[in-house]
């Protein structure tokens, strides 16, 4: 396949495409919806080719024997970040917004504090007051145009009522590949304030060329406090598969999550068990190389577009394929500035408010499609704000 390929997604039960209107009110027929975290791509045909195997057979029974599923998802952890799982410590959730749950709901009590870094993925902050816990914002910095932490500024905020802390790494909104030194300051303040560290890495092999993302489970002495969190879902864009997991490798952390998993009575699908074994391959290997290669050059045909709008700044991006862009420098409040993505250039995006105090001027893009419709978005945002050229 080339990812140059367009995909018609109208009118098949797609949140990106078909609810575009009702979400974003982008309502123009040729609208461009850079707002869901999907691909506008398929999967490696090793996916495509499990589903039709199992549509072939035509029995859909309930899913057993695991023995290749976590044979694969160990050699991929191994292959593509030097982590050896252990097979007792994964357990396969409906997705990582559903793991976050799991783990809100098995290590915290109602009224506790949730630690978030913001701005970050929106769905935390959702679940977190959905489970009638507390959300801590502790804002990220930017220095040198990127987000780093203030640990000082944080110890100062804690009050004794935070019990969890969640890390998105890498980072969504903002791309950072955290560095080692800096995933060790984040296992430290877990440390001192005695709170159990979930990682979501749900974008660890979507890394831009030359960018490394170490597992926080290869952070030494965090291991008795941490979760981790991975999928294939983002990876190979097969998110309606709705299939995640959440790795455990302390007995004594891992007991009351699975007690959890128990009392809910979850248990994976199929189709998804299908799909990951599939993914975590060789040719999954093989087509991700591709996809990173072929982001990048999305990414810098984004970043250039612009950069080159007086006022406008894509934060430079290390991971993921959503560009934080930030306004701020064109002097517009904020409506202004959705109005003229949203109504004149016709292109959906996430607002940056929802993803916490730091977020507010900017805008989240989602530039994994076709790079011809990346060129349009960008022809159409300097049309947009032409009057400040």
């Amino acid at each position: 396949m080339t990812f140059d390929t367009p995909i018609d997604r109208r009118d098949t039960h797609c949140m990106k495409w078909d609810a575009m209107a009702s979400y974003c009110g982008v309502t123009a027929p040729d609208a461009i919806p850079m707002w869901v975290a999907d691909m506008e791509f398929r999967p490696p045909q090793a996916v495509q080719a499990a589903i039709e195997r199992m549509a072939h057979h035509g029995v859909y029974g309930y899913f057993g024997d695991d023995r290749a599923y976590l044979d694969a998802i160990q050699w991929w952890m191994q292959a593509r970040h030097g982590w050896d799982v252990p097979r007792d410590a994964v357990f396969t959730t409906h997705g990582l917004v559903n793991g976050t749950g799991l783990c809100i709901d098995a290590y915290t009590a109602p009224g506790d504090g949730v630690v978030l870094f913001t701005p970050v993925y929106h769905a935390f902050a959702r679940v977190i007051r959905a489970a009638g816990r507390q959300v801590v914002e502790c804002p990220l910095v930017i220095e040198d145009g990127r987000h780093v932490f203030d640990f000082e500024a944080y110890d100062a905020q804690m009050t004794g009522t935070e019990r969890m802390v969640i890390l998105c790494s890498p980072h969504n909104p903002g791309g950072r590949v955290w560095t080692r030194g800096e995933l060790m300051a984040v296992a430290a303040f877990a440390k001192r304030h005695d709170l159990i560290l979930v990682s979501d890495e749900i974008h660890h092999d979507l890394t831009m060329p030359g960018q490394t993302h170490i597992p926080m489970a290869r952070i030494d002495g965090i291991a008795e406090r941490l979760v981790m969190m991975t999928a294939t879902t983002k990876t190979f864009n097969i998110a309606g598969a709705h299939i995640g997991n959440v790795i455990i490798e302390d007995p004594d952390l891992r007991a009351p999550f699975a007690a959890r998993m128990g009392a809910l009575g979850i248990s994976p699908n199929a189709f998804g068990m299908n799909m990951v074994t599939a993914a975590y391959s060789p040719d999954g290997a093989a087509w991700l190389d591709d996809l990173r290669l072929y982001l990048d050059g999305n990414r810098r045909v984004l970043d250039a577009g612009l950069n080159a709008i007086p006022g406008v700044r894509s934060m430079p991006l290390e991971a993921t394929y959503l560009a934080w862009v930030d306004f701020a420098g064109t002097g517009m409040e904020v409506t202004e500035v959705a109005r003229r993505i949203e109504q004149d250039a016709r292109i959906a995006v996430n607002h940056g408010a929802v993803f916490g105090t730091g977020g507010e001027n900017c805008m989240r893009f989602n530039f994994a499609a076709p790079r011809a419709q990346v060129i349009e978005a960008v022809a159409r945002m300097q049309a947009a704000f032409a009057d400040l050229q």
